[in-house]
């Protein structure tokens, strides 16, 4: 048992390893413009080696994006688990964790948006669509049960919702200043008011008291 126990870990050390020097090339040259081969130098690995954790660069990028989106989602878990909350700060608390940058840091993320890294982009933004959605869903449903606000397509909306609010509020897709970055908020609160049918105002008003 002491001997698998430690293989288990070796082979986890080894993988993460691997995923930190891909991750450190990708910001650096750009995903298109790093090979294998710049892995295995980083690493001081034989290609065997590597194919034996994955099987392709591919497949090492998505495990670079499953990093980045299991920290939003951590933390939208923490908040669906709230009994001490209401629906509409639960839902409020996840729309505010999925800005990224928070989680992974700005200088991660001014690398992230980098032309010669838009394909890591996108699928950060794809993928934090398709994960947090099922939460979200969630959360909205708990409030249709608790007669907080009603929704007819709560997967829907919330998928619409979340790939507007991800768009519009990236920097590296829109630079916007402080101002501009406000009035795209006021939009969002009051298009998620509509698709919930709540009186307006009724996010906007929490948003700023979480504001102050």
């Amino acid at each position: 048992m002491v001997i698998i126990m430690r293989v288990i870990k070796e082979y986890d050390e080894r993988k993460k390893e691997i995923l930190d020097s891909a991750e450190r090339l990708f910001n650096t040259k750009g995903y298109e413009n790093c090979t294998v081969n710049d892995i295995l130098k980083e690493v001081s690995i034989a290609k065997g080696t590597f194919y034996y954790y994955f099987k392709s660069k591919q497949e090492v990028l998505d495990e670079i994006v499953n990093r980045y989106t299991e920290v939003v989602i951590n933390r939208v878990h923490e908040i669906l688990e709230d009994q001490n909350i209401s629906p509409e700060e639960k839902l409020l608390g996840a729309f505010m964790s999925m800005q990224v940058h928070q989680q992974v840091g700005d200088s991660m993320m001014e690398e992230i948006h980098k032309a010669e890294n838009a394909l890591l982009h996108q699928k950060v933004l794809n993928q934090m669509v398709e994960a947090m959605t099922p939460y979200l869903v969630k959360i909205v449903e708990e409030g249709i049960q608790k007669k907080v606000w009603m929704c007819r397509y709560p997967q829907q909306y919330m998928q619409i919702f979340l790939a507007s609010a991800l768009t519009l509020t990236d920097d590296g897709i829109f630079n916007l200043d402080a101002e501009d970055q406000l009035k795209v908020m006021a939009v969002l609160i009051s298009v998620l008011e509509k698709m919930l049918e709540v009186p307006e105002d009724s996010f906007m008003n929490l948003f700023m008291r979480n504001q102050e």
